[in-house]
């Protein structure tokens, strides 16, 4: 467990049963890109529920839709992956969300391609989103829904395999991965992150 350093944001903002984050980086340019698999996964969510993201003052793109019965804010920040923390903190507070109402979906190295496992806090495996959102609030009790993209050749080539996107054979299988992902939110939602752990963890890459 994190060592809390201070308090989390103040909430003001009216109750949301969840609240949905998915990291990538803005622009047409990274879009469908590796880093941006959380992200497609978010709106893939939107396009289910007929949510529209639209641009708010928390530097996100961000709607609410109805899923089990739960209110849930689907959330993109617009901000580069290094700085998304700050967006989810504002996000935090309009929600008036906890950490552990938390659910951020984002691209997962240590995972093969279109794996998929569900996780409830812990360690951020060097993943500097995951690093920004902890460090904006003070908590790493957040819940990931972590989408494998493999890793590079070398260390060395972190930052640029993470850029590129997938190849022809890649992309038939995280296209399937990326509605697994949406359904294991839905399963979050309506069941509660136990649930999904159970469903989404076992040994094979989907369920």
């Amino acid at each position: 467990m994190l060592r809390r350093r201070g308090s989390p944001p103040a909430r003001t903002g009216t109750p949301a049963d969840w609240l949905v984050v998915g990291l990538g980086n803005p622009g047409r340019e990274y879009a469908h890109t590796r880093h941006n698999v959380g992200a497609d996964t978010v709106e893939i969510l939107a396009v289910r529920h007929g949510a529209r993201l639209r641009a708010g003052k928390e530097r996100a793109l961000v709607d609410e839709v109805r899923i089990g019965g739960t209110r849930v804010a689907l959330a993109v920040p617009q901000q580069w992956m290094n700085d998304s923390g700050d967006a989810v903190r504002r996000l935090v507070r309009r929600y008036a969300v906890t950490p552990e109402q938390l659910v951020v979906v984002h691209d997962e190295l240590d995972l093969p391609v279109a794996q998929l496992r569900v996780k409830s806090g812990g360690g951020l495996a060097g993943h500097n989103g995951l690093r920004s959102v902890r460090d904006h609030l003070h908590s790493d009790t957040f819940a990931r829904v972590r989408v494998g993209v493999g890793k590079p050749v070398s260390k060395e080539q972190g930052a640029d395999h993470v850029l590129s996107r997938f190849s022809k054979r890649e992309q038939a299988e995280i296209a399937v991965t990326l509605e697994h992902a949406a359904d294991a939110v839905e399963v979050i939602a309506g069941e509660g992150v136990a649930a999904a752990m159970n469903r989404y963890n076992g040994a094979t890459s989907s369920p």
